[in-house]
């Protein structure tokens, strides 16, 4: 059994500082990992990354992060993410990387994702080149995802997660305004998913959604913003047979 801690939106700045870190050194009594689901800062400046760096540097078991859209709002998502490498996070966009947990190869393929909306009520590629942009980007970040988590598929791993801060489904949306759903996820971060195969899909970003959730191909979907969670993380048992259920966290 793999545990797996995950926690999206903490938001961090200076006055944040040293706040979560009595709840992350607990980490390996009940967990082999640590998930970050995006917007790790308040509005992405470099003396915010290096907060959120402090507080993850030396952790006993991996981290795994992608980044959310506060993180690129001072446009040094660059910046960003190398403050968060150099302190020993491995920061995922349309990439993945293999962990090795007491034998068993586990799998986390990230992107940030983007926005357009579900299936009936979505952006298209058509129209004016900036709408056509939008739908491309959702698209390039789906593809990426889709990409990681073929590649690792064949590198053997036994178990696969797909790490977004944008939401591949609507389910974890409720609450939300239904007016902003196109700007809280895609469908097409779903269909990743759902063709390239995952155990379990991880997202933050909306803060008034619920937490659980399910593809229409069948993987299970969680929202742990914190808001949602309403704690430092949770803690979910992924087997390597497939499926996953929520435990304390």
């Amino acid at each position: 059994m793999i545990r797996v801690a995950a926690v999206g939106d903490i938001h961090m700045g200076p006055d944040s500082a040293g706040m979560l870190r009595p709840a992350y050194e607990t980490l390996p009594e009940c967990a082999d990992v640590l998930l970050l689901a995006g917007d790790l800062t308040r509005h992405g400046t470099p003396e915010e990354a290096r907060v959120v760096a402090e507080e993850l540097t030396g952790l006993p078991v991996p981290v795994v992060a992608v980044l959310g859209n506060h993180d690129h709002h001072d446009e040094k998502p660059e910046e960003v993410t190398a403050i968060l490498r150099d302190a020993g996070i491995r920061v995922l966009e349309g990439e993945s990387t293999v962990l090795d947990i007491d034998g068993t190869r586990v799998g986390v393929a990230g992107t940030k994702g983007f926005g357009g909306g579900f299936a009936g009520r979505c952006g298209s590629e058509f129209g004016e080149p900036l709408m056509k942009e939008f739908v491309r980007y959702t698209r390039r970040c789906a593809d990426g995802l889709h990409a990681g988590l073929e590649a690792l598929a064949g590198e053997g791993c036994e178990v696969r997660i797909a790490l977004t801060h944008f939401s591949p489904v609507p389910d974890t949306l409720a609450g939300e305004p239904p007016e902003i759903y196109p700007f809280l996820g895609s469908y097409l971060l779903a269909e990743a998913v759902d063709t390239a195969g995952a155990d379990l899909a991880v997202h933050g970003h909306a803060h008034a959604g619920t937490e659980h959730g399910v593809t229409g191909g069948g993987v299970r979907v969680r929202n742990v913003a914190q808001p949602v969670i309403r704690r430092a993380f949770n803690v979910y048992h992924l087997h390597p047979a497939g499926g996953a259920e929520q435990a304390a966290g």
